[in-house]
């Protein structure tokens, strides 16, 4: 049954227009009255902001051979700063390794006019709103899908390599890539840091990288560290850096 709160994404032909698309989107009615909710009632210390509080768009050029896929925006990093992994300890985190690889220009992201770029990356992510407790529905991922499935398409052209940061996102991105003609592995693969598996359809090769995620229970436990993340990071690298595959 056709949401009639979600657009057509079939007629986005580039990803700017699939950004200000999902800036509009009000499919999910939970995820919409959350971020609404947050936006209004602010955290202390940024009371004197003024919220983005709508799907938070993707971040990166349009050429890029390196994806990586999150989860969701943070309360009060994305949904408060309208960039995805902005404004957050796990931002911090992974602009820092993002940096530290030669992918990004500067290694803090606090605001969505702070002049970080990034090279040849794009991060996007499974579910386009912050959702309560960091935990969307196995609905409002399959809602938010067609938003992951059409930037796929966008991004095929040059995208070579996905990093995937945590279960959720990867438990996503197979049924999309599957979607998209790929031949995905049976039975899937099981998530875990620094797997790697190579997926094909008739005109595109990627390779998914999985990584533990940013999340502040991951690093300060030291469940993920910053030598781990690097080697993530150093083998997107050569992946989607590297010489052409040959077809």
């Amino acid at each position: 049954m056709m949401n009639a709160y979600l657009p057509d994404v079939t007629k986005v032909r580039s990803l700017n227009q699939l950004d200000a698309a999902v800036s509009d989107c009000r499919a999910c009615p939970r995820l919409v009255a959350w971020r609404e909710q947050v936006a209004r009632s602010k955290r202390a210390a940024f009371a004197d902001q003024v919220y983005w509080g709508r799907p938070v768009p993707s971040f990166g050029p349009a050429d890029a051979s390196i994806g990586i896929l999150g989860l969701a925006p943070a309360a009060h990093g994305g949904n408060r700063t309208g960039r995805i992994f902005t404004g957050d300890r796990s931002g911090d985190w992974l602009f820092g390794a993002l940096h530290r690889a030669g992918l990004a220009n500067q290694p803090h992201s606090v605001s969505a006019d702070d002049g970080l770029t990034l090279h040849a990356t794009r991060i996007f992510a499974a579910v386009r709103c912050a959702p309560p407790q960091n935990k969307p529905t196995p609905l409002e991922r399959d809602t938010c899908a067609q938003w992951l499935d059409r930037e796929l398409v966008l991004l095929l052209p040059t995208l070579r390599v996905v990093v995937v940061l945590g279960g959720f996102g990867w438990s996503a991105l197979w049924p999309a890539l599957r979607r998209l003609g790929f031949t995905v592995p049976v039975p899937r693969p099981r998530f875990g840091h620094g797997v790697e598996v190579g997926v094909t359809n008739p005109h595109h090769t990627l390779t998914v990288l999985g990584c533990y995620h940013v999340s502040q229970q991951n690093t300060f436990t030291g469940t993920l560290t910053a030598v781990m993340l690097d080697d993530v990071f150093t083998r997107a690298v050569k992946l989607g850096l590297g010489p052409s595959p040959v077809g």
